[in-house]
């Protein structure tokens, strides 16, 4: 005879009952993109419905989003291009965008977990995520030292969790011994521990409304083909003393996600990128599928492989679907 293993489906409350991964509110971190300005929205055309937001925009969706049991957001800066800079030197201004949005978020919002960007692509006008040297090659140092400059101004500011997403060699390090000199011991790393050089990445650069002008980020993000190496970086950043670690992007790096889960008792996310989100809005757009059943799915899986939270720009679909649980 064989097993009847349907039995354990044969109700909605009996699925409800052995469901082995559950997706909650709490799960998800919506990233927001910020703008200078009082009361204006600018749409991003490559990721409707989603808008560059002046601060006191962002505040009242996040607001409404904690109300609903988001318990963090992410932040990012779209500047003016007159602001960047060959070395991305308005990363650091203490009156600049981000700290500026920081400060008033957590005026608003003393609850809300806020984790800021660290890196330079907002800010150079070249659009590389470090100090780009006289042979055109991303100097790793160099960076360093600004990033830690970025990372200061951040934590001044209030900012919960740092996130450093550059790919710099030692960036955990750095920051953690220079935010625990400077009195911030208590500040967060989030380290983007595994990000690939993706083709995923086009609508986040639109919505920051940067551009790559030379060459490509692959001599410093990691190879796509490669697993080994993102584990290596993983438990490079614990050693260096990371909070939490982050996977870039999601759905096509599921593999990596669970091994490093596996691997690490830190908690582990990953980022449901741009990309991500823009492909399933437009294939919903032609009526080609249910969107918020698919990015339900989609982050159910991100949840399964081990994420302990999910960066996601679907937020706001699915969480009508999981708040009421």
């Amino acid at each position: 005879m064989f097993k009847r293993l349907r039995r354990n489906r044969s109700s909605t409350s009996l699925r409800n009952l052995l469901q082995e991964t559950h997706l909650l509110p709490q799960d998800l971190v919506p990233p927001f993109f910020v703008i200078e300005g009082q009361n204006k929205k600018q749409p991003i055309l490559s990721m409707p419905p989603h808008h560059r937001l002046s601060i006191d925009n962002l505040i009242k969706k996040a607001e409404d989003l904690h109300r609903k049991g988001i318990q963090a957001i992410a932040i990012f800066p779209s500047i003016s291009p007159s602001l960047r800079t060959l070395e991305g030197k308005e990363s650091y201004n203490e009156e600049g965008l981000i700290p500026k949005a920081i400060r008033c978020i957590k005026k608003a919002i003393p609850s809300l977990c806020l984790i800021t960007d660290i890196a330079l692509d907002p800010y150079t006008s070249h659009g590389h995520d470090g100090i780009v040297n006289s042979q055109g090659v991303v100097d790793n140092d160099q960076t360093l030292d600004m990033l830690k400059k970025q990372a200061l101004a951040h934590a001044k500011a209030g900012s919960d969790i740092l996130a450093p997403s550059d790919m710099m060699d030692g960036h955990t390090l750095v920051l953690r011994q220079h935010l625990d000199q400077n009195g911030f011991k208590d500040v967060k790393l989030l380290s983007y521990t595994a990000k690939f050089a993706s083709s995923f990445y086009a609508p986040f650069r639109d919505a920051i409304q940067t551009t790559l002008q030379f060459g490509d980020k692959k001599s410093y993000q990691l190879n796509p083909a490669n697993q080994l190496e993102a584990l290596l970086e993983a438990k490079t950043d614990e050693e260096e003393g990371a909070d939490l670690l982050l996977i870039k992007p999601a759905l096509a790096y599921l593999d990596v996600l669970a091994k490093v889960a596996a691997q690490t008792h830190l908690p582990v996310g990953a980022y449901h990128v741009s990309g991500e989100y823009a492909m399933v809005m437009a294939a919903a757009n032609q009526g080609l599928l249910d969107k918020e059943a698919v990015f339900y799915e989609m982050l159910l899986s991100i949840k399964r492989a081990g994420a302990r939270f999910i960066f996601s720009y679907a937020t706001e679909y699915v969480l009508p679907m999981i708040s009421a649980f």
